[in-house]
């Protein structure tokens, strides 16, 4: 009954911001930013994977989120190098107030740095600095799109937390649906349930407690993660997955062998990036912005529009199912 009950409270307040925010668009802009990864570079890192100017990528993506005053940012997790340290959270400090001065919304998930050592002080560092966050998921709406944040370090959760998160989400998911404000869903997690990193493996358990309800959903069209430094695009059973771990960490070696999972963006492989989404009608316009190669400025060389979520949610031929894409 608690449970229920706290659902609906849920619910409610996320009508209620839907109507907020798309009754009064006067002087916002109207576009979500995503970014992931914009940790620092760790010295262990390096022993197996190069430097880039890495420090100053992620400085260049957070100036040019501040030059274009999106009306909602999320970060996807791993936002400094080790949560659990005041003295790596000092410039993202800046940064995020800078935004919030700038009239731009910022969310945040956990990553595994935020929880890599004390995870304790690390979670707690982490909810200073986004206190919206609900460590077992909670949604954020701009333009009538719902963005649902869930937590993927499982093992840092108990079993009743993981299992109040799964239910939490599979019935928000479903209440989203028959929503009559909200024209468009996103998923986003810090792990990825489809990569073909070389560094990092698909998270099975994203797979399991995530991926089926997006699927399912009629209105969810695109499922953003970080985790895997680099920018990946599947279309699996109809649906979008991005991968875009390219907000500053060290850019991870993608597999190319026969058995890696089919990437849309296979000829785009920014170092450094981060993603633009805006609203259509009922589709989504999603755009990667990846800095060039002098540093200087950034460029938009990778765009796409979802599918209509209502004509072409089901499987597509040629795709996996999901028991299929378990096998991998």
């Amino acid at each position: 009954m608690k449970q229920k009950l706290l659902l609906l409270l849920a619910i409610s307040c996320v009508h209620h911001k839907v109507k907020s925010q798309a009754t009064d668009t006067t002087g916002t802009n109207q576009v979500m930013y995503f970014v992931s990864d914009t940790q620092q570079p760790m010295l262990v890192e390096r022993l197996w994977l190069k430097s880039n100017h890495n420090i100053k990528a992620t400085a260049g993506i957070f100036a040019s989120i501040l030059k274009e005053k999106p009306n909602s940012l999320y970060m996807l997790g791993d936002v400094v190098g080790l949560g659990a340290s005041n003295r790596k959270w000092k410039k993202v400090d800046i940064f995020l107030d800078s935004c919030r001065r700038g009239g731009t919304t910022v969310c945040g998930i956990l990553g595994n740095h935020e929880v890599m050592g004390l995870a304790k002080k690390g979670e707690a560092n982490f909810q200073k600095r986004f206190p919206m966050n609900v460590s077992t998921g909670y949604v954020s709406i701009t333009d009538s799109v719902a963005v649902v944040l869930l937590n993927s370090n499982f093992t840092k959760l108990t079993a009743e937390e993981n299992e109040q998160q799964k239910q939490w989400y599979n019935s928000t998911m479903a209440s989203l649906d028959t929503s009559t404000a909200v024209r468009a869903v996103i998923v986003c997690c810090h792990h990825a349930p489809y990569t073909n990193s070389k560094i990092v493996k698909c998270c099975s358990k994203v797979q399991d407690y995530f991926v089926a309800a997006y699927i399912k959903s009629k209105k969810a069209q695109l499922f953003i993660t970080g985790h895997a430094h680099a920018f990946e695009h599947f279309k699996m059973m109809g649906k979008d997955f991005l991968v875009i771990g390219g907000g500053g960490g060290l850019h991870q070696p993608l597999n190319e062998k026969e058995k890696c999972l089919p990437d849309l963006a296979i000829g785009y492989k920014p170092p450094f990036h981060y993603l633009s989404v805006r609203r259509i009608n009922e589709k989504l316009i999603a755009a990667s912005h990846s800095i060039n190669d002098d540093f200087s400025n950034f460029s938009t060389a990778y765009n796409f529009s979802t599918n209509n979520p209502e004509a072409d949610n089901m499987a597509k031929a040629g795709n996996a199912s999901v028991d299929e894409l378990k096998k991998n």
